[in-house]
């Protein structure tokens, strides 16, 4: 049974990762569910969800310089570059990464791990609206 499904806008800054705990967090709290399953989705091909650790902003600078030299942007055996140089790479990165997320609710909020947190990974140079459709089932 679907108890609450929402719908919400994150504006990006470019190739970054933006904390998206606390707005998931404040849907899961406004269902009232004792146990049940937080499903988030994002709606694009160019960005995607991870849930990493939340402490130390190293992180995810690492992830980032890794995802750099893993999927090089402009790449000259990229077919697809009608939007520039991290076109195909933005689409490459969201297909390693995820583009949904299955969260646990236990005791009426989200059931993570201490250093634990939810991110939307933008994979473009310039910032983007992002739609991300959260919702929480028994």
């Amino acid at each position: 049974m679907i108890k609450k499904q929402t719908e919400f806008v994150i504006q990006t800054t470019g190739r970054s990762l933006t904390d998206i705990t606390p707005k998931v967090k404040e849907i899961v709290t406004d269902c009232r569910l004792d146990i049940g399953i937080c499903h988030i989705f994002i709606k694009h091909t160019s960005a995607s969800l991870i849930v990493t650790e939340n402490a130390d902003l190293d992180v995810k600078l690492d992830l980032e310089d890794y995802f750099k030299r893993l999927v090089l942007d402009g790449d000259k055996h990229y077919r697809h570059r009608a939007e520039g140089d991290d076109d195909m790479a933005s689409h490459i990165r969201s297909v390693l990464t995820q583009t949904n997320l299955a969260i646990p609710i236990s005791e009426k909020q989200l059931n993570l791990g201490s250093w634990q947190g939810i991110y939307l990974w933008e994979h473009r140079y310039c910032g983007y609206s992002r739609h991300v459709v959260v919702t929480v089932a028994a």
